[in-house]
């Protein structure tokens, strides 16, 4: 594969991303972890708009599925995890060449969260912690949260606690688990899918899968035996990135990142050129972002491609477009919002 890389804008701790459709164009939007801009870019064009100017720290965005431009995203998550005021805002616009943003929720130390849909549309929020008194301080595990997801943007509502003691409860992703939506949370406990009510009277389910700690995940079938594989960075903020297959019902590691990984962050899964693959990168060390796909000539072997060096991404995101496939990413080291383009 090839990656041709853009470069979009320079934005300080450039964190959070996500694709937006509005008005039947797409849209990708970056924000940063600092008190800085929310950037809109056209898709074809390249051309930006600011969503906003502050207050940034921004650990998520969250596209609205059937409302047109809609976003939720983080705000207030302060430098060195300092964050007792994150809130989730509701983002859309304004009919006028601008955006109107509403606080739909508050809760201390929100870092991840998502929208899931069950028998109805259900918030799921993960705290990193409860309180902190420092960078280093774990002592006040984070939880899991949830509310639904209401109509509109005119009330703020209340989240409720699902889940306690999750010690750096840091990852998060969306996955198809028995073929439900549900999510994957990942923490010094280990990791967990997270399933929303499918009817009434239903609960949340929570199916622990592993024990060890574990930083950031992402699920893909990458060698297409109809199971799917887990890519992890182990542990917290750590200095590994590995790929795991079920066997005999055990999560057994199949493959381990050998580059200088250190202060590991980006992680995502999807298809380039038609093919299964997980994304991986890390802060520091080399600051790689690494593509994982099978083999062509022995699906059992997993190969790896360089896509960048240097550059000290936080999270990356694959986006498939009927023009081709591309990879958003956060380069938070260099300060920068990128694109590559992907090709054979």
């Amino acid at each position: 594969m090839k990656f041709t890389m853009k470069h979009l804008a320079d934005l300080p701790r450039c964190y959070a991303s996500a694709e937006i459709s509005r008005c039947g164009r797409q849209y990708y939007a970056f924000a940063s972890e600092l008190d800085a801009p929310c950037y809109l870019f056209d898709a074809e064009t390249f051309e930006r708009e600011t969503v906003w100017e502050h207050p940034g720290g921004t650990m998520a965005i969250i596209p609205l599925k059937d409302r047109d431009g809609e976003f939720l995203a983080v705000q207030n998550f302060k430098p060195k995890m300092m964050a007792p005021n994150t809130e989730i805002v509701w983002v859309r616009p304004d009919g006028k060449n601008g955006w109107e943003i509403s606080t739909l929720a508050k809760q201390g130390y929100i870092h991840r969260f998502d929208v899931l849909h069950g028998d109805r549309d259900y918030l799921i929020v993960c705290t990193i912690a409860s309180n902190k008194t420092c960078l280093e301080d774990w002592s006040s595990p984070g939880k899991i949260w949830t509310a639904l997801l209401p109509d509109n943007h005119d009330k703020q509502i209340e989240l409720h606690e699902i889940r306690a003691g999750m010690t750096k409860n840091h990852g998060y992703c969306r996955v198809k688990w028995n073929g439900i939506e549900a999510g994957a949370v990942s923490s010094e406990e280990g990791v967990i899918i997270v399933t929303p009510p499918q009817s009434d009277g239903d609960h949340w389910h929570f199916e622990p899968i592993i024990s060890r700690p574990v930083s950031d995940i992402a699920f893909i079938d990458i060698d297409g035996d109809g199971e799917l594989e887990m890519a992890a960075i182990e542990p917290f903020h750590g200095n590994l990135f590995t790929v795991n297959k079920r066997i005999a019902g055990c999560w057994e590691t199949i493959y381990t990142y050998p580059g200088d990984f250190k202060v590991g962050h980006a992680i995502c899964a999807g298809t380039l050129c038609g093919k299964p693959t997980f994304i991986g990168g890390s802060r520091e060390g080399a600051g790689d972002l690494f593509a994982i796909q099978c083999s062509d000539s022995d699906p059992q072997k997993l190969e790896c491609t360089l896509i960048d060096s240097g550059r000290g991404p936080a999270n990356a995101r694959i986006v498939n477009r009927s023009d081709g496939d591309f990879l958003l990413v956060s380069n938070r080291e260099l300060g920068e919002a990128v694109l590559y383009r992907v090709s054979e």
